[in-house]
């Protein structure tokens, strides 16, 4: 079983990962669902916890071994930078989605200096436009930021070329395509609700289930 595969067959067994075709999920954008990520559930099974959290580290030590810290983006992308960040013996940073209101009004929390090799540690992307939120706030802070790893990925067009126009390279554990084929492996998912679930990822803003 390949890595990608691995990591699916984890977030399938402890339902992280939730399909719905006859009832979508309504998304913070609006958008109409037939999946629901939520990787914050890992993180109340500690051996599958310790599995993602190794495969994290491999990624990051294999893809960006020259980072100097990592950055954990709130709320959900915290525990998992804190922990990659203690397993690689590296400084760990978190940035808000805006400054704070009271006392020191920080949006980046923790020690960090001008010029540091930042990795950015996200729960999952879709769209990729509040990682690529974050990642404005690190450059503009003086970081240099190497690229961004997370645990699942939806796969949109719209991240890929928002991530290709900022040079940003990213790395995903595991992602909707991975995950789809192995749900139809398992019989989770029927060939007719296959062509559904990809129909959704093609053009999720304007997707109705019919």
């Amino acid at each position: 079983m390949n890595n990608k595969k691995a990591v699916a067959e984890k977030l399938l067994q402890i339902n992280a990962i939730k399909l719905s075709l006859d009832k979508p999920f309504t998304w913070a954008s609006g958008w109409k669902s037939p999946i629901y990520c939520d990787n914050r559930k890992i993180l109340s099974f500690p051996f599958i916890r310790d599995f993602i959290k190794s495969e994290m580290c491999n990624v990051i030590f294999e893809s960006f071994a020259e980072a100097d810290l990592l950055a954990g983006v709130a709320t959900a992308g915290i525990p998992w930078g804190a922990m990659a960040a203690d397993q690689l013996k590296l400084p760990y940073i978190y940035v808000r989605p805006k400054p704070k209101e009271h006392g020191l009004g920080n949006q980046i929390e923790g020690f960090y200096e001008k010029g540091m090799k930042a990795v950015v540690i996200e729960d999952l992307i879709s769209t990729g436009k509040s990682s690529l939120e974050v990642i404005n706030v690190l450059i503009k802070s003086g970081l240099q930021v190497h690229g961004l790893v997370s645990i699942f990925n939806y796969g949109f067009k719209e991240a890929d070329e928002g991530f290709k126009q900022a040079n940003i390279t990213y790395k995903s554990l595991t992602d909707y395509d991975t995950l789809i084929a192995l749900a139809i492996e398992k019989g989770i998912v029927s060939a007719n609700e296959e062509k559904t679930l990809l129909d959704w990822r093609e053009n999720p803003a304007n997707w109705k289930n019919f």
